[in-house]
């Protein structure tokens, strides 16, 4: 057995992972993690049946395929638990419709697909543990994501991401305390990624990040447990995370404080719309103003967002962004994003198709979209408010804010929307599955805790 140094946190949330238990999550806990699977599983299935690049993924699964071990969601797949993690990962984050925290980041597109794949790999986990697994995870990856000033260089979903996936597959696969610390070491070779993934426009990494962050969680996890040791200090070292991605400025209390009694995952917040986070407050804005002056297309002559430093990457170069050319560079583009919603009073998965892309209507409603650069809508902590305004052929100047945003900490999604909104997602999977099917897995998330099998829920759906 290798002895940790005591002076890496790694340490301290190795001996939290080995020693939780669903008895010492607080209720609230519980509630989200299980909002968070059902809602993952959700988003992962319409993203199965309506995205080009998972036919790719898909692809390469099937010809990189072994045992047929783990499910993979929509398609009735069955291949080994690394395969079934990238496969199911690479589909939780297509749509930007997983959830998210009040300060952004995606705790868990990356961690759920893991958790499955470790799961039925292992075999005989019960909802309690399923649920105590996801807990750990959301928990650690945002302790860690709170303790960094904001930052626009580095995609800390996956960075981070990859850390509290493996924590989540580590108590599934029931490591020991040298283990899991061994697994955060073995991780550290798959935390990477930029925001170019998100800045930039016409790649389809920004769709399916997850499912490499998803695969390297099981990997260490499973590397571990056959006796692989990995970075002793990987956290705090001389050369740890923390210093090279971060420049050592980070706020160690933060991620240590009332470790294994506060679970910070409680505070998931869940969308209402298939885009990037942030865009939401600016759909609710233009949505309030739809319906509150009966606007129509024809009606609005210009659309005035007002935009801080993040969302200014969603709205240049203009043009650009105007006319996405792919599905997330649409879900990222605040043009396209705010002309769907003035549009149509709506925004739907279809709206971002490779069909919904080329809406004429949509298109030249994006033309009348001028972003004004605002510093006051900076992103500096939680997500920034949003304001828009819209000039009327009538002569008049309407607005909005974000103010209510559905999904937000003051106005959450509860049970029956999310209810809704997996059983609308799981209509578009590339096999759909029969009513009967979408609402038992329902209803064994919604009662997760009292199941003896909860690997039963991803075979129903896959």
């Amino acid at each position: 057995m290798v002895t940790m140094p005591a002076d890496d946190f790694s340490r301290d949330l190795a001996k939290f992972v080995s020693n939780c238990r669903y008895e010492d999550l607080p209720a609230e806990a519980v509630e989200a993690a299980k909002k968070s699977i059902l809602d993952l599983l959700g988003v992962s299935l319409a993203a199965s049946g309506t995205v080009p690049a998972v036919r790719g993924v898909m692809e390469f699964v099937r010809d990189h395929g072994g045992k047929p071990q783990c499910s993979v969601l929509g398609f009735g797949d069955r291949v080994p638990p690394i395969m079934a993690a990238f496969a199911n990962g690479a589909m939780a984050h297509c749509l930007d419709f997983d959830d998210m925290a009040p300060d952004g980041n995606h705790a868990s597109s990356t961690l759920i697909p893991a958790v499955f794949a470790a799961a039925e790999y292992q075999g005989g986990l019960s909802g309690q543990d399923l649920i105590t697994a996801v807990a750990i995870g959301q928990d650690i990856f945002l302790r860690m994501r709170r303790s960094l000033k904001q930052r626009l260089d580095w995609l800390v979903t996956t960075v981070l991401g990859v850390f509290s996936a493996t924590a989540g597959v580590s108590y599934v696969l029931r490591l020991r305390e040298d283990q899991v610390a061994n697994a955060f070491g073995i991780a550290s070779l798959g935390s990477c990624g930029t925001l170019e993934m998100r800045f930039g426009t016409g790649s389809d990494l920004g769709e399916l990040y997850a499912g490499f962050v998803a695969k390297s969680a099981v990997m260490s996890g499973m590397l571990a447990k056959n006796g692989v040791t990995g970075t002793q200090r990987v956290f705090e070292g001389q050369a740890g995370i923390m210093k090279v991605y971060f420049g050592g400025e980070y706020d160690r209390a933060k991620i240590l404080d009332g470790l294994g009694t506060r679970f910070k995952g409680a505070s998931m917040q869940y969308k209402p719309w298939p885009v990037c986070g942030i865009a939401n407050t600016y759909i609710h804005a233009i949505l309030k103003l739809v319906r509150e002056h009966d606007l129509k297309a024809d009606d609005i002559q210009e659309i005035r967002p007002f935009v801080g430093d993040f969302q200014q990457r969603m709205s240049y170069p203009l043009e650009e962004r105007r006319r996405p050319t792919g599905s997330m560079d649409a879900r990222f583009s605040l043009p396209f994003c705010v002309a769907v919603a003035a549009t149509y009073g709506r925004v739907g998965v279809e709206h971002f198709t490779e069909q919904g892309l080329q809406d004429q209507a949509v298109l030249a409603m994006a033309q009348k979209v001028v972003p004004v650069d605002d510093s006051k809508f900076d992103w500096t902590a939680e997500m920034p408010d949003a304001r828009v305004e819209i000039d009327t052929r009538r002569g008049l100047t309407i607005t909005g804010t974000g103010q209510g945003t559905p999904g937000s900490n003051d106005f959450p999604l509860e049970w029956t929307d999310l209810v809704r909104k997996f059983t609308s997602c799981a209509a578009l999977a590339a096999q759909p599955k029969s009513s009967a099917a979408i609402s038992d897995a329902a209803g064994m998330v919604r009662s997760l805790e009292q199941v003896t099998d909860a690997t039963k829920i991803i075979r129903l759906l896959s």
